[in-house]
């Protein structure tokens, strides 16, 4: 799955902002729109100070999704959910560097054995340097471009600046994915520094036409 993704820009909207009482619906509009991914953000009140969905969400979008979803485990102890989410259908399962730390090769090795993707993501004060040597191991990585927990806040600028660190120690085929406060014009940003998967949520629902807001970032 991973080499179909090498030379394109990868468009993973977030159902964080989706109408959860519709969510079969807002899913089946992302693909109609040219969706790549969908993103399903996960988020236990305790590691991000918001709770959104779990396993069995996943479970119940998964027979609507006919395109891979993109699952950002906003979690403790994300090593003890990797089969849950998996078994629930995730595609690309990406946890979160410091809730891991020392742990964090064994759970790459954990969620590779179940033949998913696996990303590894970073909150806006962790260096990049601090993940360098996973980098081999990591299908994705994830640079967080607002403080996770909450859809809707503004760009931080200065945490994208991570992208080149990444890429110039990345192998040719990581992917190197943004997410918080993606419009047109940050996507182009972060597209310039060397991403090529963007996350927008807001951005996406908010638009008066969702296939124009999504082709807007792959431009």
């Amino acid at each position: 799955m991973k080499d179909n993704y090498t030379n394109k820009t990868i468009i993973s909207p977030s159902i964080l902002s989706a109408d959860f009482a519709n969510l079969q619906q807002d899913v089946e509009i992302l693909q109609e729109a040219g969706a790549d991914w969908i993103h399903v953000d996960v988020m236990d009140g305790h590691f991000v100070p918001n709770i959104t969905i779990g396993a069995p969400v996943v479970k119940a979008i998964k027979p609507h999704a006919k395109i891979p979803l993109d699952v950002h485990l906003m979690i403790e102890t994300p090593q003890n959910y990797v089969e849950s989410f998996i078994d629930a259908g995730a595609d690309i399962l990406t946890f979160h560097y410091e809730a891991t730390k020392d742990l964090t090769e064994d759970v790459i090795g954990h969620i590779k054995s179940q033949n998913v993707l696996v990303g590894l993501s970073i909150k806006p004060k962790t260096p990049p340097q601090e993940i360098l040597r996973y980098l081999l191991m990591v299908d994705m990585v994830l640079v967080m471009t607002v403080e996770p927990g909450f859809g809707g806040q503004t760009f931080m600028r200065e945490c994208a600046e991570k992208i080149p660190v990444i890429k110039q120690n990345a192998p040719e085929n990581l992917i190197i994915q943004v997410d918080g406060g993606i419009n047109s014009e940050t996507a182009q940003f972060c597209k310039e520094l060397g991403a090529n998967s963007l996350v927008a949520g807001s951005y996406v629902f908010k638009s008066n036409n969702i296939n124009e807001a999504i082709n807007s970032l792959r431009v």
